[in-house]
């Protein structure tokens, strides 16, 4: 037996479509946006296309800072109570609680049109009800994800690693008293 060998290799396993495509997707969209600012500032002016992306940027902050206080409040209000933070409701912007609003108001300081649009989009609480149908039918159709919420799913990521390992770790349950602190004798040399 030798000690410090390095084990083999093991072989990386095959990148997901998504993962293979997804920078190609992203400078395709960047190219597209600078196109279609180049075509508005074509026809109005410059002037005009930096007060749209000024815009963008002052009300996606704004609906971020909204979005993170109503979180924040929704948090703070647990912790006194004692329980747990309130789960986004299906009433009350449109049964979208915090995610959308933050990713809507992410997408408008982004700067370009089309990201604008889509932020817009997210804050409107029809189509941002669509979004998350669309979003939740994707996640559960791939079958890595069990339906349910994203709560779940990082919950079940929490518990089962990918290697199998386990975890030691000791139980501390709140009606029992807890257990004598072990005292380790000093070590002699």
């Amino acid at each position: 037996m030798t000690f410090g060998a390095t084990p083999p290799p093991s072989p990386r396993p095959p990148r997901s479509r998504a993962r293979r495509f997804a920078p190609l997707g992203i400078a395709a969209w960047m190219v597209l946006e600078i196109w279609l600012l180049t075509v508005v500032g074509g026809a109005t002016n410059g002037l005009t296309v930096f007060l749209l992306l000024l815009a963008g940027v002052l009300v996606g902050g704004a609906v971020i800072k909204r979005a993170g206080r109503r979180a924040w409040r929704n948090l703070t209000g647990a912790l006194q109570t004692g329980g747990a933070p309130e789960a986004p409701r299906e009433t009350g912007s449109g049964g979208t609680g915090n995610t959308l609003p933050m990713l809507g108001g992410l997408l408008l300081i982004v700067p370009g049109l089309l990201s604008d649009v889509l932020g817009l989009l997210c804050l409107f609480p029809p189509t941002g009800r669509l979004i998350l149908r669309g979003a939740d039918k994707l996640l559960t159709r791939s079958g890595s994800f069990t339906p349910g919420s994203f709560g779940d799913v990082y919950q079940q990521a929490r518990m089962h690693r990918p290697d199998g390992k386990v975890v030691q770790g000791q139980v501390i349950h709140p009606d029992e008293p807890p257990a004598a602190r072990r005292q380790d004798p000093p070590l002699t040399r």
